[in-house]
């Protein structure tokens, strides 16, 4: 016979004997329906017979203490107790609703009616109480008859509740022996019913089902594991396990599919963790030397498989200059090579993203032109980006993916455009704090330096004057006459002298010497291990070369120029504290000595002194 057939009939029988199972199932739980509605009827009846006990206690008690006590307030709770009790009729409707039989209902209401006469001679005790007359009431309530009477309804409301009891246990019987034998034949049927069940059941598992679920149990165990590389059995028939086979399918390829998404982002977060320490480290940068070696440290870690180049615009001659490169991987982990094609500066025309303000990718999707300054080999794998800063073009990022004929894919694009604004915008930063440092150190007009860092210059120098040994020469130069020269010829005359003037001094100076406008039309030069005698012969020369100037200023001639200058030396001319007004006391002894003169200060004694002039 085919495993079909017998799988038919077997399930033919087993719905069958279900159907029955579950009748008998229903049938024992009907029986057990009436057996707790009995119960509950019972519980019922007994209440409500206790009620009428109680009820008949409590007026007897009453109307003893009212006969008793006389006390009024004995009575006044009779009566608000027997105001609230119904009549007799309705005390026995109340049971009948219950379900109390007619025979049971007679002698309830025979009990009643007894009752009600009892109520009748504890009014009439009452009354007697009443009109004063204690012993009549005590006759009453107290005497034999009246005892007799209670006894009589107690008995009959015993009887009344001894027949419920009597049919309450005969229902309660027979619906559990009901129960009981439905019960038996529903388990006896469901272990029919389970015994062909696993008969079946064995028989199809050896045959159809073990083998199957053994290997995709080892499978599920496995990818539970997430072991996704495990292969997934291909079951061809359609049934459960057919379906299973394919269910576990499709969960492992979910699960690598989740795998992937997970590991892309790990390296999304990695990379995202490099751009946030990279904005940090060029944040601290002091110089564009710092932002280039922070730049060639991270750029290969945020884009391994892409080589490249940062070039800076020359703005003095407007090119692009190659200011740091660095290599990339071929996504195999082994280190490659750098970026195809020179690293020579060329012109901002040479690049088309900086043309456009974009970035240029001619190795996309679509057609597009290669940059000139890109090997025509690199050209499809590179990228240029722009680094912009307030819409001003400042430098351009040059990459080339070094793993694909083309640019970077999109996941990566989003990492260099977020590196290029960081970069670009700390590269603008530094040149402007490169600008701003330049206007606070050097002069406009002149450029030479100003009088900022000259405290700490001079400190310096006196260091390494006193660990070595050297003297340090102090020069002061001033144009002589110039308000004079300022007022006749104007301020663009006097700008023109003070430039002349400036390049002489700064001429004679010496690739360690510090020269700087002092102020005004004074000049400073600190001349670190010259002597009295080369500072002279220097002064001289200085002096010599500006009264040979010859200039002019809109066709006028200025007339000749001249200058005074005031030297001192350390440490012979004093301590270093007094250097600089030394030399400007010694600048001051030229200019009252008639001007165009050099005055060397005198060597100062151990007491102090002022600097007297020598001849110059």
């Amino acid at each position: 016979m085919r495993i079909a057939t017998i799988t038919n009939w077997a399930y033919g029988a087993t719905v069958c004997l279900t159907i029955v199972a579950g009748v008998t199932m229903v049938m024992a739980s009907s029986a057990d329906r009436v057996e707790r509605a009995a119960v509950r009827q019972r519980d019922l009846f007994d209440q409500l017979t206790f009620e009428i006990e109680n009820d008949l206690s409590e007026l007897t008690d009453q109307a003893r203490l009212a006969a008793v006590t006389d006390d009024p307030s004995h009575a006044i709770a009779y009566q608000r107790t027997l105001a609230s009790l119904g009549t007799v009729e309705q005390r026995v409707a109340k049971l009948k609703d219950g379900g109390a039989n007619e025979q049971e209902l007679r002698s309830l209401e025979e009990g009643l009616r007894w009752a009600k006469t009892l109520e009748d001679e504890q009014q009439a005790a009452i009354a007697a109480t009443r009109r004063g007359d204690d012993a009549t009431a005590r006759a009453i309530v107290f005497g034999p008859e009246y005892e007799r009477e209670l006894e009589r309804v107690r008995f009959l409301i015993g009887r009344f509740r001894y027949m419920l009891d009597q049919r309450s246990d005969d229902s309660i019987e027979q619906a559990s022996q009901a129960s009981q034998r439905l019960r038996s034949v529903s388990e006896a049927m469901v272990a029919i019913t389970a015994a062909l069940f696993l008969l079946v059941l064995g028989f199809i598992l050896k045959r159809r089902i073990l083998r199957p679920v053994m290997t995709l149990s080892d499978v599920v165990n496995r990818l539970a594991d997430q072991d996704y590389t495990v292969e997934t059995p291909a079951f061809s028939q359609v049934d459960e396990i057919g379906d299973m086979a394919h269910a576990i399918r499709i969960f492992r390829e979910n699960g690598l599919e989740r795998q992937r998404l997970e590991r892309e982002r790990d390296a999304d977060w990695a990379v995202r963790d490099l751009l946030a320490r990279m904005t940090q480290r060029l944040q601290g940068c002091e110089s564009v030397s710092d932002l280039f070696a922070v730049v060639r440290l991270f750029a290969p870690e945020i884009a391994p498989r892409l080589a490249g180049r940062l070039y800076t615009l020359d703005n003095r001659m407007d090119l692009m200059v190659c200011a740091a490169e660095w290599r990339g991987s071929h996504g195999d982990g082994a280190e490659g090579r750098g970026p195809r094609g020179t690293d020579a500066a060329f012109g901002p025309d040479d690049c088309w993203a900086l043309r456009r303000g974009q970035i240029h990718a001619p190795g996309g999707e679509m057609l597009d032109v290669p940059c000139r300054h890109v090997a025509p080999s690199a050209a499809r794998a590179t990228i240029c980006v722009p680094l912009t800063a307030q819409g001003e073009t400042i430098g351009l990022l040059v990459l080339e993916n070094l793993a694909a004929d083309h640019g970077p894919d999109e996941s990566t694009g989003v990492y260099i455009e977020l590196m290029s604004e960081t970069v670009g915008l700390a590269l603008a930063n530094l040149n402007l704090r490169e600008v701003l440092h330049e206007k606070a150190l050097f002069d406009p007009l002149t450029g030479l330096r100003n009088r900022h860092e000259l405290d700490d210059t001079l400190r310096r120098l006196v260091a390494t004057a006193d660990a070595s040994g050297t003297p340090i020469a102090c020069l002061m130069m001033d144009i002589d006459h110039f308000k004079r020269l300022n007022d006749r010829f104007g301020h663009d005359a006097g700008d023109l002298v003070i430039r002349t003037v400036a390049a002489v001094f700064a001429g004679g100076a010496r690739e360690d010497d510090l020269a700087l406008r002092y102020g005004g039309e004074e000049f400073l030069m600190l001349m670190p291990g010259a002597d009295e005698a080369l500072a002279l012969e220097r002064a001289e020369r200085i002096r010599e070369r500006v009264a040979g100037l010859d200039l002019t200023h809109e066709g006028q001639p200025i007339g000749p120029v001249t200058v005074s200058l005031g030297m001192a030396v350390y440490p012979h001319h004093g301590p270093i504290q007094a250097l600089i007004t030394t030399a400007d006391a010694a600048l001051l002894r030229a200019k009252e000595g008639g001007r165009d003169r050099v005055v060397v200060a005198t060597q100062r004694s151990r007491g102090g002194g002022m600097p007297v002039s020598v001849g110059g």
